[in-house]
Order: C-alpha cells, then structure tokens, then sequence
C-alpha cells in the first residue's frame, strides 16, 4: 500500500472558486479510480491560491486479475451478430463458451483481465482528470490556444506534481510534464522544491512559507486577527466568509492591524464595514460599548522585516481613498430630500408588465394604510405608515446604494434620521426588507410591519396576477421568499389577515383610482369589487380576471410554502392539508392554532383510533356511494338545495334543517350501540361547532374525543349493511353525520395514516 500526492500548480485561483476546485478534483479523481478498479481510502484535498492538491492514502500497488462474463446471442445467430458481440468485448470465436440460459444454448465471452499496475492507471488518469475538469471560467494561453481543442483551465496550467509513495507517475498534459519539483513561496522561497512523496509534502511546503491547508490558513487568518484588535484594546468583528476569502488569497496569512482618520467615522457604520471588506477584504473592529473604531485588520501574504509597517501604512492610504468616496456619497444624498429623490422613481421599470418602481410604491403605500386602518396592524398611525411607503424605495437612485446595493433600505434609514423624519418613519424604511431569509430579524414595530408586509403582498399578487409564478426551481422574482417573509411576519405579529383575500385585493390596486379605504369585509372577490366600487376604467375587466387568478392559484402556493416552513417546526404537512382541505381557512394565526391541536390530538390514543375510525366510515359511505347527512343516494342525481351552503345569513336555517333531519323518528327501534352514537354526536356536535366558532381549537378536540368510544363500540356491535333498506338507510346517514361532524373541525381525510 502506498499514499499518492497530485498537485496541479498554475497561476492564481480566485478564492471565490477554490472551494468547487477541491469538491471538483476528489470527485473526478474518485471517478477514474473506480472505472480502473482501484480501492482508495481516506483523501485529503488542499488549495492555495498557486496549487490545488490531493493526497490519497493506502491505494494498491497494483490492480487485482479478474474474470468476467459476457452474455451473447444464442446458438444459431446470424454471424453478424456473433462477430458483433466478440468485437465488442475484445474475444475471437474461439474464446466463446456454449451454455445453457432457460433451455436454449448461448454463447458466452470469458474475458480474463490481468492486474495492471496502479502508477500507470495513475498516469492516464491524471491527464482525464485536467482536460475534464469543470471551472465557473476557464482560459487557453499561450500559441496552443488557437486550437479550440487546447487545454482549457482557470488560469496557465504551470506544473504537475504525481507521486505513488515515493515513485514518480509520469504523465503529461499539453507539455506539462510531472515531476517531483514544485514551487515554494513566491517572495520567501521562490526557487523549486523536491518533494519525496506523500509524506513530506506539506512540512516541506511550510519550511518553505506555505501553509497548504486552507482550513489551518483560516485558523491562522481568525485567531491572528482576533489577537491583533484584542492587542489594541479592540474587539473583531467577526466574519467568517472574509476568513475563508482572506485564506484563499494567500498562502503564508499574516494579519496586521492598522487605523484610519477618526473623522471618517461620521459615516455611517455600516457603509464603512462595508468599503472595507468589499473593496479590501479588511476585518474592522469595535470598541467597548459595541461602537465602530476607526480600525482595520488586513490579512499580509508575507513575513515582512519591518513587522509589517510598510504594509499597514499602503492598506491605510488605500482605505483612507475608498472612505473619501463614501463620505462623498454620504455628503451628497443628504442634499436632496427623501421626497425628492422618490420622484426618479418613476424612470426606473419594475416590470414591463406592471409598469415602474413608482407605480409599486403607489399601491404599496395604499396597501400599507389600508392594513393600519382596518386594525390588520394595530397600534400603528396610518399617516406614517403610508409616508413611510412612498419613501421606503427612494434610496435606490442614491449614490449610496449605486455603489453598494446590498445598503438599500438600510441608507433609506439613515438618510430619513438625518432628514429629521419620525424615527418609526426611519425605521420603517431601514427595516421594510425584512426577514430577507431564514434566520433574519422580523419586524414586530406596527409601522414597519404594515410597510413590509404590504411591500411583500404587492409583490406577490403582482406577479401572480401576470401569470409569473415560480415554477419547479425557477423563481426569478423571489416569490417564495416573499411569501415566508408574508407568513413570518403574519405569525410574529399574530396579524389577523385572510391572505388569499389581502392577496387578491392588492392585485386589483392595478386599477387605476381605485380607492383602499372603509374596506370592512373581504370574503369573496365580490365583496372586494364591491369594496372598490365603480372607479376603475376600461381596462377593468382584464384587472380583474388577473386578480382572480390571484385569488384561484394564491391558496395552493401559499400552503406549499407553509408546509416547508413549518416543516422545521416539527408541524406535519398532511395536517395542514387537513385544515386547507376545508376551504375558507387562511387566515395564518387561525389556521396554525387548528394544526397544533388537530395535531397534539392526533398523537393521543384517542386521536389515532377516532382517526382509524373516520376512515373506515369514509370507506364504507364512498363504496355504497352515499352522499351524506341528506340521506340521499348519489345515483338518484337529485341535488340536495342545503348541500355545500356557504353563505353565513342562511346558516341559522340550514342548521335547524340539519336538526330537524337528525331528530326525525326512525321506523325501528335502533341498536344500544346505535342509540349511543347519536346521543354522542348530539352533544359533541355543537360542543366542537361552538369550540371552533370561538377558535377554542383544543376543546373541538375535546368534543371530536367524546365520539371515540361510540363509534368504536358501533362498528362492533352494528352491523351496517343491513339487510332492511331503512336500516340501512339510517344507518349510512349516521356514519355520514359522523363524518360531517369531524369535518366541521378538520378533512381527516387527508391525513396520512
């Protein structure tokens, strides 16, 4: 057994690719290794900005002799068949065996393969791994590249380095030759090194300066600048994608702190953390109390003799110029008012389809007062809410975020604060982004809440009334983090919102005039039409045939994406269909509280068997065909007029319907069991109508567990099927009122199980 050393040396690799590099060259490596049967073990992948290498441990010294079969044509097979299959698997005729497959003679190729040497598998395998090597951006150089079939790689191809224990695997790939010689630091040691094998390649790397580990770099990288801003009083602020970016930008990490002009810290924080790492790839630091100092901590490539001097004062001077021209764009956004620079928006197009960013912020402003006036959002002035909107998009004409886009929202604020606008205005600005992913902040202030929100509601029913929702992995408007931001905000704030109404209505904000107030009921797309009144103009109809698309294809995206962000919360999906399934039910804080005690219920003893239950009575009304709580027969084709009412002024006269075919007086004298069952739904019945009525969804619970022992005991003494058609008539109505009173709570039916 012997360990293999490959390294393939070029010009710098951008850190940014280093990571794929490793993941590519061990997955190609293993690739080659197993088409050539050769067992590997354990490997380690290393990068450096020069070098990417990998060491595989305890591979053989050569492959194992093997034998193997190929199954042909049978006996009596055309020659071209035969001379086919033996030329396929490198065998003449002579070489074929005659065996039995089910009764019929077949020609078989035995195929004796003998053990090759492990070091010249290696040896064509290299060259197949750098010619199939996938880089995000490759190059061809040289007077080769202007054959389109020249080496491609991410930068000039400069060495091979193929060690088998201590033997060398020579290979070569356009000219590049493998050898035992590799290159050291480029300013510390920047003649050749011999490497032995294996074995000594890394410590002989660092006696020369370099560090072939990129996760021992980033330890150097995070503790030495820890230690330096500790060093000066100082704490680091911590960011671990500029550590692993810093390690692969250099190969002998040496960090060094530095300071700048005190008099740039008048910009604010953010912005300049911001200079410093994108533009520098510098840490900055805080002082005690947690406020920005005017320090940095930048990552050197080499020892220098001066202890860095040199370097700190070039990285201060380089800093000082990118800080001058934040503070220019600082100085300059705060001439022209928040108002003022809302105004360009009306140049800049959100959608060809929904015209510019201006028309957005016209219906999220609305959106937003609309939200603080019907109570949606409590505790929060209408007025402010809506200036906050109008502003919330101004800072993206800034010079400030033209140059850093990742401030926009976040400059909004500071720009309100300095302008002297109401903090809640201020904030509402800075924060209206938020949550922009899993894990990030949601806003619970009631300003900034009606400004989010109607911000993430415009946009969702504004894509989806143009037909763009996200299909498979395709989402280019980002409108599934949209709607986790929706259902985020909506559960932290226990809004009480029917989203698929909230949904339809924004889309019909598309209507030009049409007005967001006094809006006391959104049930149905007509009460919002209604809502609106007559002030939309000829391009209404169109409006509003696109806002019914929002209102049929909202539920189902919205309920997907629940079920994924819930999945975390340990909620099952089914439950969720379960509640979904009966119509009606999206408003999130209700829905949620019916899941959790549908799905504490379901976990009892009380809830399996009542659900085992359900559907064995589902089972039997669905083969017999029986409509339901009418008492009908479904083949009769007669259509019962108190089915599927909906329509909450009739509900007092369809329940005393409902009762009055309960209570009605059976032709026989019912079984115990029979008797018991319906005493039991009638009193659970109103005890979970109630429950569910006052959103007391643990004592529906309650109520749906009283039917547990009846229903059980009637399947066991009742039979069904009866052979008296008014028995069984009767009976088939009473499974049918159990299943109707379980669905007043929840769709058992869809719930595994």
């Amino acid at each position: 057994m012997s360990d293999f050393l490959l390294e393939l040396r070029s010009e710098e690799i951008p850190a940014r690719m280093q990571a794929g590099a490793r993941a590519e060259l061990e997955k190609l490596f293993r690739r080659e290794m197993d088409a050539a049967g050769v067992e590997i073990g354990e490997i380690a992948v290393w990068s450096t900005p020069r070098r990417l290498a990998l060491i595989a441990h305890s591979l053989p010294e050569s492959t194992r002799a093997v034998r193997e079969e190929a199954k042909g044509p049978p006996e009596g097979a055309p020659d071209a068949a035969i001379d086919g299959f033996c030329r396929k698997n490198g065998v003449g005729r002579d070489q074929l065996e005659l065996r039995e497959v089910k009764g019929r003679p077949t020609w078989f190729a035995v195929i004796d393969k003998p053990g090759r040497a492990t070091r010249d598998l290696l040896a064509e395998a290299i060259p197949a791994i750098v010619r199939d090597f996938a880089w995000p951006k490759s190059m061809r150089w040289g007077t080769a590249s202007i054959s389109t079939g020249s080496l491609r790689w991410v930068r000039p191809l400069s060495g091979i380095v193929a060690i088998l224990g201590e033997d060398l695997v020579e290979c070569g790939v356009d000219g590049v030759r493998s050898g035992y010689a590799t290159l050291g630091h480029r300013f510390h040691c920047p003649g050749e090194i011999t490497i032995g094998g294996a074995h000594d390649y890394a410590e002989k790397l660092r006696a020369c300066h370099v560090v072939v580990d990129h996760e021992e770099r980033a330890v150097l990288i995070r503790e030495g600048a820890r230690k330096a801003a500790a060093e000066a009083g100082l704490a680091l602020i911590e960011d671990e994608g500029l550590v692993v970016e810093n390690a692969g930008l250099t190969e002998w990490p040496v960090p060094l702190l530095g300071r700048f002009d005190e008099a740039f810290l008048d910009v604010p924080p953010e912005v300049i953390q911001l200079t410093a790492r994108t533009n520098q790839k510098y840490f900055v630091c805080e002082c005690e109390g947690g406020k920005l100092a005017n320090a940095f901590v930048c990552t050197a490539n080499i020892e220098a003799q001066d202890g860095g001097a040199a370097i700190v004062d070039g990285n201060r001077k380089v800093l000082a110029a990118r800080l001058s021209d934040a503070r220019f764009f600082w100085e300059q956004d705060r001439k022209t008012p928040l108002a003022d620079q809302a105004k360009k928006l009306e140049r800049i197009t959100f959608h060809e389809k929904l015209g510019t960013v201006a028309d957005k912020v016209e219906r999220v402003a609305k959106l937003a007062r609309w939200l603080v006036e019907e109570g949606i959002v409590k505790g929060a002035n209408a007025d402010l809410a809506e200036q906050a909107a109008r502003l919330a998009k101004a800072d993206l004409v800034t010079e400030m975020v033209g140059e850093f886009p990742e401030l926009q929202g976040l400059m909004g604020g500071y720009y309100a604060r300095a302008e002297g606008l109401p903090d809640e205005v201020a904030d509402a600005i800075r924060d209206h982004y938020k949550p922009v992913g899993q894990g990030d902040e949601v806003p619970t202030a009631p300003v900034t809440v009606a400004v989010s929100l109607a911000d993430k509601l415009d946009t969702l029913a504004a894509f989806f009334s143009i037909r763009e929702k996200p299909t498979g992995s395709k989402d280019p408007f980002a409108l599934r983090r949209a709607v986790l931001g929706v259902i985020a905000i909506v559960l932290r704030n226990a809004l009480r919102l029917s989203l698929q109404n909230g949904a339809y209505y924004a889309a019909l904000l598309r209507v030009e005039g049409a007005k967001m107030t006094n809006v006391r009921a959104l049930r149905t797309p007509d009460a919002v039409r209604t809502a609106l009144g007559n002030t939309a103009q000829g391009s209404m109809l169109d409006i509003e045939c696109d806002a019914n698309f929002v209102y049929e294809e909202f539920p189902a995206f919205f309920a997907d994406r629940l079920k994924v962000q819930q999945r975390e919360a340990g909620v099952r999906h089914d439950l969720i269909d379960a509640v979904f399934a009966l119509g009606n039910e999206d408003d999130l804080v209700r829905l949620l509280a019916r899941v959790n005690a549908l799905q504490t219920f379901i976990e009892t003893e009380d809830g399996a068997n009542l659900l085992a239950a359900y559907k064995r009575a589902a089972n039997i009304l669905r083969k017999e065909d029986w409509r339901g709580i009418e008492g009908e027969i479904a083949h009769t084709g007669e259509e019962d007029p108190l089915a599927n009412v909906d329509d909450p002024d009739l509900a007092p006269v369809v329940a005393a319907k409902m009762a009055e075919r309960h209570g009605r007086e059976l032709s026989y004298e019912p079984e115990p069991a029979e008797r018991a069952l319906m005493e039991a739904l009638d009193a659970a019945e109103p005890k979970a109508a109630r429950a569910v009525e006052e959103e007391d969804f643990s004592a529906a619970m309650a109520a749906l567990a009283s039917l547990r022992a009846p229903i059980d005991r009637f399947f066991d003494e009742v039979t069904v099927n009866a052979d008296e058609e008014k028995k069984r008539a009767a009976r088939l109505d009473l499974l049918a009122r159990f299943r109707a009173a379980v669905h007043k709570v929840a769709d058992f039916s869809s719930i595994e199980g």
